[in-house]
């Protein structure tokens, strides 16, 4: 008896000792965790709202659950027009189904009020540009590259443009090919360069003869069986065709690189608040970013290696597609399809 007694004893001076020999740092989000835990306890549930692929959100939940199996998860997953049209239309009514939503149109649910400020002590570890750093309203979850792709059978890598401006060498007319619905590009190219150097170039680009495709694993394919030379492409998507024996490449020395984020960002009003901060800083974990990793996505983690080193953020021009693209969708498209006569 006395044995154990001793042996508790020495349990209690051990996490002590640990509690005050720990860095400041780690002690307070170890206590802020294990308030958000107390809490979480007591709601037992979450509803997340994503548009992540299915197979890749999914396995996320189901890791979550493990760590947290007092918590019972709803996970709705659909496109991020379809998520955002869904909760501006509930919190109209007054409902607040979801508890937390992960889209790369959450800028327009921060406007519509839909999403409440919480700064996870996880967002240390991400650059300005891939987090709210002003509100706290989100913080990124992976990113999309817009780049200059190629089939390397067909150009060579001293030969592949090297900027943007290059599409526009009458060389390339007839063989790029771009998605007919490229409007982040172009939108953020707007915010970059401003509007006279954009529609010069938007109008340049529309004179180049160019193969309008939907949808950017089409196109990486298509390109890959050697259809067009040249196209606008996402890199994490050439890098896994390219791994698997296709002959693409990208480039990413152009300025800017067009960077989308799928962010996430918790509800103005959430039914479960603890169970939901508690996965905002899952999702935004080193573990949890290297599963993102593992899907051959880009994490926005900066302490997080990307799938290809070229992907490096500290090495690129890199800039994010505006939040209001959403809010002036309308404008963007009409004058897009305007410009190349869609």
């Amino acid at each position: 008896m006395k044995h154990h007694v001793l042996v508790r004893r020495a349990a209690v001076l051990f996490g002590l000792l640990l509690s005050l020999t720990a860095p400041q740092g780690l002690r307070a989000q170890a206590d802020h965790t294990a308030r958000l835990v107390e809490g979480a306890k007591k709601e037992g549930k979450l509803v997340w709202y994503t548009s992540m692929n299915i197979t890749e959100s999914k396995p996320l939940l189901d890791d979550f659950e493990k760590q947290y199996p007092f918590i019972k998860t709803d996970l709705f997953r659909a496109s991020g027009e379809k998520i955002q049209n869904r909760v501006v239309t509930e919190v109209r009514a007054g409902r607040w189904d979801f508890d937390l939503a992960a889209i790369s149109e959450i800028g327009t649910l921060v406007e519509h009020k839909a999403i409440g400020p919480y700064v996870s002590p996880e967002s240390k570890a991400y650059i300005k540009e891939l987090k709210d750093a002003e509100g706290g309203y989100w913080t990124g979850i992976y990113t999309n590259y817009f780049v200059p792709g190629y089939n390397t059978r067909m150009v060579s890598a001293a030969e592949a443009p090297k900027r943007w401006e290059d599409f526009l060498d009458p060389k390339w007319k007839g063989k790029i090919s771009i998605d007919q619905e490229e409007y982040p590009w172009y939108v953020t190219l707007l915010a970059a360069w401003g509007k006279e150097r954009t529609d010069k170039y938007m109008g340049a680009l529309a004179k180049q003869g160019i193969q309008w495709r939907k949808g950017h694993t089409l196109i990486a394919q298509l390109m890959g069986a050697g259809e067009f030379p040249l196209a606008i492409v996402y890199a994490h998507r050439v890098e896994s065709d390219r791994k698997k024996g296709a002959p693409i490449d990208w480039v990413n020395t152009v300025d800017p690189i067009v960077v989308s984020v799928n962010s996430v960002g918790l509800s103005a009003k959430p039914n479960n608040p603890n169970a939901a901060k508690l996965f905002i800083d899952f999702v935004l974990s080193k573990k949890s970013q290297e599963k993102i990793r593992s899907y051959n996505r880009v994490p926005a983690r900066a302490d997080v290696e990307p799938p290809s080193p070229k992907m490096e953020q500290s090495k690129l021009k890199l800039r994010v597609v505006p939040h209001d693209t959403a809010t002036r969708y309308n404008e963007y498209v009409r004058d897009f399809r305007a410009i190349f006569g869609l």
